[in-house]
Formats: C-alpha cells, sequence, structure tokens
C-alpha cells in the first residue's frame, strides 16, 4: 500500500483478546478525531497473530461495536494472520544484513544472568547468545541487535522521549520461543505497509516506541509521527484491560460512553450533550476536537466510568 506525499494515515489496532472496553474508546475516539479532523485516513487492523490470548468471537465483537459507536474505517480491514509471509521476508532481512541473530536462552536464563530491569518491567537481555549460540545449544528465538545509543522522538503530546535500548531493553525479540512473531516486528511491518504516516495511542506502549524507531532504520523504514494518550485506569490505579476485568462497551450505552471518552481526552463537552443520537455527538467532536485540550499525563482515572 502507498499514499500521497502528505497526507494522513491513521490506524486503531485492537487485538482480539477480548471485548473492547472504555480505554479502548478512548485510544479510538483519540486516533479517529485526529485523522478526521486533519483531513485523513483512518485504517483498522485487528492484531491476532498472538494466537494463545485470542478469544473466539472476539474480533467480531470488536468490529461491531466499532461500528455501532459510529466509526467509519477506510479501505478494508487488515488481519495480521494474513500476513506472515510477510513477518518472514522482514525477519529474513535482518538476519542477512547481520541485524538479527537465533538465541538459545529461556526465560528462566535471562531471568538467572539478567540483573537490570527493562522499560516495560522486563529483564534487560544480557547479550548471551549476541556473538554465537553456545555450543550444544538450539535457537530458540530470533533477537534484533541493538545500538549503545540514545533512540529518540519528540511525541506530540509527551514530548522528547529517549532510551538507551542498549542500557534499557537489550537486544529483543522478533520471532518468539513458540515460533509467534513477536508485537515490535508485525506492529512495525503492517504499519510500513499500511504506510501509516501518525500514529495515536495509549501511553502504556510509549515505552515501546523506540524500539519500533529502531526496527525502522534497521529495516529501511520512515519513522511515524506519535502522540501518546493518557491511559485510563481503575480506581485501584491498573490500567483497563482484560486482565484488571474491565466491562465490556455497552451499545446501548453508547452516548454516554462516547461522550465520557471525549472528556476523558479534555474536551469540553457540553452539558446534556450525552443524551442526543450518535450522529450529534459525532457532528459535535468533529467540530470542536481540540488536541491541545488532551491532558499530558500518561495516565488518570475517570471520574466515573460509563
Amino acid at each position: 500500500m502507498s499514499s500521497a506525499p502528505g497526507i494522513y494515515r491513521g490506524r486503531f489496532a485492537p487485538s482480539p483478546t477480548g471485548p473492547l472496553h472504555f480505554g479502548s474508546l478512548v485510544a479510538a475516539v483519540g486516533s479517529y478525531l485526529d485523522a478526521r479532523t486533519r483531513n485523513g485516513e483512518w485504517l483498522l487492523r485487528i492484531e491476532d497473530v498472538d494466537t494463545p490470548r485470542n478469544v473466539h468471537g472476539a474480533a467480531d465483537s470488536i468490529l461491531a461495536t466499532l461500528e455501532a459507536f459510529g466509526f467509519e474505517w477506510d479501505g478494508q480491514v487488515l488481519w495480521q494472520s494474513s500476513r506472515l509471509d510477510a513477518y518472514g521476508a522482514a525477519l529474513e532481512r535482518l538476519v542477512q544484513a547481520g541485524l538479527a541473530y537465533p538465541c538459545a536462552c529461556s526465560r528462566k536464563e535471562i531471568g538467572d544472568s539478567a540483573r537490570r530491569l527493562a522499560v516495560d518491567g522486563g529483564l534487560v537481555y544480557p547479550g548471551t547468545c549476541r556473538n554465537g549460540l553456545p555450543p550444544g545449544r538450539e535457537a530458540r528465538a530470533w533477537r534484533l541487535r541493538v545500538n549503545d545509543e540514545e533512540t529518540g522522538f519528540a511525541d506530540r503530546l509527551q514530548g522528547w522521549q529517549a532510551q538507551n535500548l542498549t542500557r534499557d531493553v537489550g537486544d529483543f525479540v522478533l520471532r518468539r520461543a513458540d515460533g509467534l512473531f513477536a508485537y515490535q516486528l508485525t506492529v512495525t511491518v503492517d504499519d510500513e505497509f499500511q504506510a501509516i504516516s501518525d500514529i495515536v495511542r495509549g501511553a502504556d506502549l510509549l515505552a515501546s516506541t523506540p524500539r519500533q524507531i529502531w526496527l525502522q532504520r534497521c529495516l529501511g523504514y520512515a519513522t511515524r509521527r506519535y502522540a501518546h494518550l493518557p491511559v485510563v485506569n481503575n480506581a485501584a490505579g491498573e490500567k483497563l484491560s482484560k486482565q484488571t476485568l474491565a466491562p465490556a462497551l455497552e451499545i446501548r450505552r453508547a452516548p454516554a460512553a462516547l461522550t465520557a471518552a471525549l472528556r476523558f481526552l479534555g474536551q469540553a463537552v457540553p452539558a446534556g450533550l450525552d443524551a442526543a443520537p450518535l450522529p450529534e455527538i459525532w457532528q459535535w467532536a468533529h467540530a470542536h476536537w481540540s488536541f491541545a485540550a488532551i491532558p499530558q499525563r500518561q495516565s488518570s482515572v475517570p471520574g466515573n466510568l460509563p
């Protein structure tokens, strides 16, 4: 896929691990309105390659909920499960360039030898297999070499962000020990394939962005523009998710949920709009959307969940 220079192309890319919840809605609303109010396109991708986490029927539920809430996406939905050959080709390019290498380490072995926590809460990979597999060991995963230098970017909302990938993450996984392609590879390859110009998503993915930028450089891709929205937390300070038992969005309460998402994103929603029909709410949102009004914090607890 390709787009003309200067065309804004955004995307929403849920994983079918459960139904959409209020946190998902906030991310969708932010990316959708940023695209539409800049005369851009908004694409939809279902990130379903992590098959052990997929929930039967969740993808259909996600599509039906988005449609019922009034979202309109451009083109066909892209399913990552149809893109395995593309991920394999990208990995092979990195291998042939000497940028990716096989790793025999188990999670326990990494835990025993690593001494630092990575920025995402995991362990910094100590580079055990960087110069070749230990004698008698077979490859379990494939990793990407990183450099001991700063990888940074100017986030449109959160400001300047930077990591030293060697210190903060280590060489990271492109293909897992179970044979599945890792998130960092699939999302990077698909953003290039779909010619995505702007990525607007939750700040829970902020720490992943330097890895994706590094991978973009290794593959010769353009770097995207990023904006990381505040993440919705529950009363216990936990991110809303399937793991924290976030309730599914209710289509019958779509107007209240949509206006609550707009308020969470700092928009000056007038009183009574939550009782209006969905088309009227969207009309107001398109006319009054203000990116500058979005809070710069990385997470927040809403006053009450819709």
